[in-house]
């Protein structure tokens, strides 16, 4: 029987919401005072009050004189190092420029005009891999200057910014109304450099982001424009499993292949070495925190071309030659060739690279797994990306698409360490999808392209109440009024049970049909998995609580320490947990969670370090008391006589959780009877019984010039200078400006991005009578990429985008 996926898309609720505190500025006092009559200057020499008049005036002009010549003034409007006060004497006051705060040992880049270049071909260099030439590594060093011997210099113009139309909007398309008319970010620049494409690409030396400006008034950037587009090449991210190194410590990889007669075996992924000038870095996350490669860039066809993008499905491919401009894209087929899709079966595909590839992985089997671990070989655990899906809804070919990719990167190219499941959602509480299997079929064969039925496992609310049976008890609140078994409330009941029934993962990805990433899936959660097993369970819940924002916080070093001294600061200890509350009750299971590495006490740096993370959720991890989050109170099955227990939620559910976590769980749903809403059960278990989570960083952009104080001061603006309590975020009022970041479930940027990414024309807001996502004139597509005299189709780093509810213009349903 195949497999399941519950999905329910959160809608945007229209808001009419007050604005933001306003902060008064510093401004002297204005004294309107006229001259009525003279005063004799024996008076103002004499002891009377004319002479301490006169004495006082002066000394006023003299200290606002003094105040508003300081030169840091200006800049200095917020010190974040100032919040805190102990600390001082190892850190010294951070230079601010254009409003960011730069920490001690922050890059400052060098302001310089790029220098003109001819069109050069991103020559990449193969290392180790023998068999294919010009194949870009994960870690291969980038040279400073791009190589001059594969395509001839025709020349180039220089172009400055384009300067963008004032927008005139009177505040009528704005559908949330604060003070002024409209929200703050909304009077902000729109950033251009997203929009440029592969003529304007420049080496990582030679790169200048543009945004965040690090002055004022920033020097135009000089934009190249290639006449002939450069050629990509083959990008792998996947350790190198032919090398010496690998073999002398993990058991061998066995060769994946698409079909079973072995002779088509999964493409590679195309990417470009370089940046488009003046595209802007990621306002909140880091590549580099993360350990994601930041020096190159993934157009359309060196993503999706070797899956189908760019021939027809009558073809094997999925989306048609003509459909979007597609110069030079014909290099990302030369190794495979157009591969004929059409009769994949990815279920059998992954069951045969796992199972050619078992000896390399863990079982599960405790017995077993301890008899592996001593056979001289590392062995590695196993983790399956589990994507909710429901039935009606509609797959695109762009879909199809993207779980191709997927699928072949994290599975078939890593020899088995990950498996990809849809966990299909049936609406229907009478269908027997357990006891039946024609109709089980005859429910995928409706919803589901037949290639990917395999993967499928399939479930209803009604098996979770049996599953799940008992009375759950009083809700403080249930603002959705929905049921405790339903998938909006409790999303991560078929999950636990999903969890229950493949003992062979130690982790699970929780994934939803609408996210996008723009790079290698592999790397992706390879290195997520790394990063969160590299972070320590010393302040790790107060770094979750808090947006990283590297152009004001400087490196995530810098970072960690500034939430160390706001801790500090706030008189608070340090959340290390277990927690204790009122009605808590023991679980059966041992809840010692702590890590041999802890052994030398909890408040050891290294406690929790090379422990891998019971949950790594993609934003923070806040508290939601007095929050204003909606759900904050939609917990079940404790005594509401009590105060309510504390709690913890990240916004947007995708998030990799362990096996004891999601054991836990179980137990305190089948046991317990305790639920909470689906954003927050997952993240407050583990705050309650001492099991390690992190919110990691990734990349997320921002479609404005946002200074980066007003970042902060929007997306840290909560208790304790984090995301949560009392101006979070993630309050209703506040909600809104997330729409124009690349990451949230209201996000317009999100989506705009994405198809434009894609080659499709867009409302992109910019302009004249513009403003939003929808708004403004139509850009981009097919004629304007095609275009000698303009930039190409686009060329973006790594990163995810959700919100894509449609992607073909054609597809959408208004």
């Amino acid at each position: 029987m195949q497999r399941i996926s519950s999905f329910m898309p959160r809608k945007t609720v229209p808001l009419t919401i007050t604005g933001a505190p306003k902060h008064d500025s510093c401004l002297p006092m204005y004294n309107n005072t006229q001259k009525k009559y003279s005063v004799p200057m024996k008076a103002l020499l004499g002891h009377c009050l004319y002479r301490r008049v006169a004495i006082w005036t002066v000394l006023a002009l003299i200290l606002t004189a003094v105040f508003f010549l300081h030169t840091g003034w200006p800049a200095q409007s917020r010190s974040v190092l100032s919040l805190v006060q102990g600390g001082m004497a190892t850190l010294q006051e951070a230079p601010v420029l254009n409003g960011a705060m730069v920490l001690p040992n922050q890059e400052i880049l060098k302001e310089e005009l790029v220098e003109e270049e001819g069109p050069q071909e991103l020559n990449m260099v193969i290392e180790q891999q023998a068999v294919v030439d010009n194949v870009l590594q994960p870690q291969e060093e980038i040279p400073s200057q791009m190589e001059q011997d594969v395509i001839p210099d025709r020349g180039e113009e220089v172009v400055e910014e384009e300067e963008e139309e004032e927008i005139e909007g009177s505040g009528d398309f704005f559908d949330i109304n604060i003070d002024d008319g409209k929200p703050k970010w909304l009077q902000y620049k729109h950033l251009d450099g997203y929009y440029r494409g592969l003529r304007a690409l420049v080496s990582p030396a030679d790169y200048n982001p543009g945004y965040p400006g690090r002055s004022p008034k920033p020097t135009p950037i000089a934009i190249p424009h290639h006449a002939k587009l450069p050629k990509p090449a083959p990008y792998r991210p996947h350790p190198d499993y032919k090398s010496d190194k690998w073999q002398r410590t993990n058991v061998p990889v066995t060769p994946c292949y698409v079909d079973a007669g072995k002779s088509i075996p999964p493409p590679d992924l195309y990417a470009y070495r370089g940046i488009v000038q003046g595209q802007p870095v990621a306002a909140i996350g880091s590549h580099d925190a993360l350990g994601l490669r930041a020096d190159i860039c993934f157009d359309r066809f060196g993503r999706y071309g070797p899956y189908g993008l760019g021939y027809d499905i009558e073809n094997g491919g999925a989306v048609g030659p003509n459909e979007t401009e597609s110069e030079g894209s014909e290099v990302v087929w030369e190794t495979s060739g157009q591969i004929n899709w059409n009769d994949v079966n990815w279920g059998d595909s992954q069951s045969r690279c796992s199972e050619s590839n078992r000896e390399r992985f863990f079982t599960g089997n405790r017995t077993r797994d301890a008899e592996l671990a001593d056979t001289g070989h590392k062995k590695l655990h196993r983790t399956a990306v589990v994507v909710r899906s429901y039935v009606g809804f509609t797959w695109t070919n762009h879909a199809v698409l993207n779980f191709r990719a997927m699928i072949s990167e994290l599975n078939l190219r890593s020899g088995g360490e990950y498996d990809v499941h849809f966990l299909l959602h049936v609406r229907d509480n009478n269908a027997p999808i357990w006891a039946d299997p024609a109709v089980a079929q005859e429910i995928l064969d409706q919803n589901v392209p037949p290639e990917f039925h395999g993967l499928c496992t399939l479930w209803s609310e009604a098996q979770m109440r049996l599953f799940y049976p008992g009375n759950f008890g009083d809700s403080f609140e249930n603002p959705s009024n929905g049921d405790i078994h339903g998938v909006y409330r409790s999303a991560h009941m078929p999950l636990q049970h999903f969890a229950l029934a493949h003992p062979e993962y130690a982790h699970f990805w929780n994934w939803e049909m609408d996210m996008r990433w723009t790079g290698s899936y592999y790397e992706l959660f390879d290195r997520l998995g790394i990063w969160g097993a590299n972070q320590s369970r010393v302040g790790a819940w107060e770094r979750a609580a808090k947006y990283y924002i590297p152009g004001f916080h400087g490196t995530w070093e810098n970072f960690t320490h500034l939430v160390d001294l706001e801790t500090q600061a706030s008189k608070n200890r340090p959340l290390l947990g277990p927690v204790n509350f009122a009605g808590k009750v023991s679980l059966d299971q041992n809840e010692d969670f702590l890590p041999p590495s802890c052994a030398a006490g909890i408040e050891s740096p290294e406690c929790g370090v090379g422990e891998d993370a019971d949950l790594i959720a993609l934003n923070p991890i806040f508290d939601v008391e007095e929050s204003g989050w909606v759900f904050a109170s939609d917990v079940t099955g404790y005594e509401t006589a009590l105060p309510r227990p504390p709690r913890r939620c990240s916004i947007v559910t995708a998030s990799r959780l362990s096996r004891r976590l999601l054991s836990v769980m179980h137990e305190e749903t089948w046991r317990l009877h305790h639920s909470m809403f689906s954003e927050m059960f997952p993240a407050t278990i583990a705050f309650h019984r001492g099991l390690k989570a992190v919110y990691a960083p990734h990349p997320v952009f921002i479609d404005r010039d946002w200074p980066q104080e007003e970042i902060d001061k929007a997306f840290n603006g909560g208790k304790d200078h984090s995301s949560g309590g009392e101006g979070s975020p993630f309050n209703l009022n506040n909600e809104h400006n997330h729409k124009g970041t690349t990451w949230y479930y209201n996000s317009e940027f999100a989506g705009l991005l994405w198809r434009r990414w894609l080659g499709y024309a867009q409302m992109d807001g910019r302009g004249r009578n513009g403003g939003r996502a929808g708004e403004g004139k139509m850009r981009g597509g097919r004629e304007e990429e095609a275009d000698p005299s303009g930039s190409g189709r686009l060329c973006l780093r790594s990163m995810l985008v959700h919100p894509i509810k449609w992607e073909d213009p054609a597809e959408r349903e208004d």
